[in-house]
């Protein structure tokens, strides 16, 4: 079996920007950002899901689509001819029948968590739902939270229970299934060549300093932001499809898009695991 790595992230952490750079490795020129999709799989889509179990999963409840999630990823996992990075938004979770949702060491070998200050997150979020700060603030810390939860309709991915902001935070760092590396977005853009090549180690990739030189050149920011201008961007929502997925992608823009009260309520909400990630709450 060839080693699965989740790339897992709390929504709008950086999980994109971290699987480009994967993604413009081993080229000579930049990736398109709707080939994306191509060079890297996502937990939550449907399509391959419904393949892998034999029939449409819009037929299952929630909960019976997470009861079979472990067994598929651990297929998928075996039947890898190469290494693979896997995005997820989902929270370590168990099903109902105790089982890890993602599939335990069998489906992976650990996970590469990007985590990013939820003061920051929040409005990038926000732009992202089409909702108010506010209302975001509430979504974050609701450990009830999920991506695709709804049951009165049929979602184009399958359900990912958030848990909160703290909550999906806490519950990766506390699991002992899999060994994790945190990738801190901010220090990702303060020296994306260190950061990135500390990641690949720890997922045994090896690769040249030139190629990472490249990689970290061909995803930079204003780079993916001409792109979606020019193309659009597949994997942004429908009120984002003609640009605006990759907004401002700054560490500490929460300074000039939060009112002192919003912040405040943040800290209070997250302050435990903002400082468990370093997150200076005063800064």
């Amino acid at each position: 079996m060839r080693p699965t790595f989740w790339i897992a992230s709390y929504p709008k952490s950086g999980n994109t920007w971290f699987r480009l750079l994967l993604a413009n490795l081993a080229r000579d020129t930049p990736l398109a950002i709707n080939d994306l999709r191509h060079d890297a799989g996502t937990a939550s889509a449907r399509p391959v899901f419904d393949e892998a179990i034999g029939f449409p999963s819009a037929l299952l409840t929630h909960a019976e689509c997470d009861r079979l999630r472990p067994r598929v990823y651990r297929a998928l996992a075996a039947q890898a001819s190469a290494p693979r990075f896997v995005k997820t938004h989902d929270a370590w979770t168990r099903t109902d029948a105790g089982e890890p949702l993602l599939g335990g060491p069998d489906a992976a070998a650990g996970a590469i968590l990007i985590v990013r200050d939820p003061r920051d997150v929040v409005a990038s979020l926000a732009h992202h739902m089409d909702r108010d700060i506010d209302w975001t603030i509430a979504f974050m810390a609701d450990p009830a939270s999920a991506f695709c939860g709804m049951t009165d309709r049929q979602h184009h991915q399958l359900r990912q229970q958030l848990l909160g902001w703290s909550g999906f935070h806490d519950g990766w760092m506390r699991q002992d299934v899999l060994p994790i590396h945190i990738v801190r977005y901010e220090t990702l853009q303060a020296d994306a060549m260190a950061t990135f090549a500390a990641a690949l180690r720890f997922a045994g990739v090896e690769a040249s300093a030139d190629a990472i030189t490249r990689a970290v050149d061909f995803a930079r920011f204003d780079r993916v932001q001409a792109q979606e201008r020019a193309t659009g961007f597949g994997e942004a929502p429908p009120q984002l499809q003609h640009g605006g997925f990759f907004r401002r992608g700054l560490a500490g823009s929460w300074h000039d898009e939060l009112s002192a009260a919003q912040a405040a309520r943040i800290v209070v909400a997250h302050g435990g695991t903002m400082a468990r990630l370093g997150y200076g709450l005063g800064e």
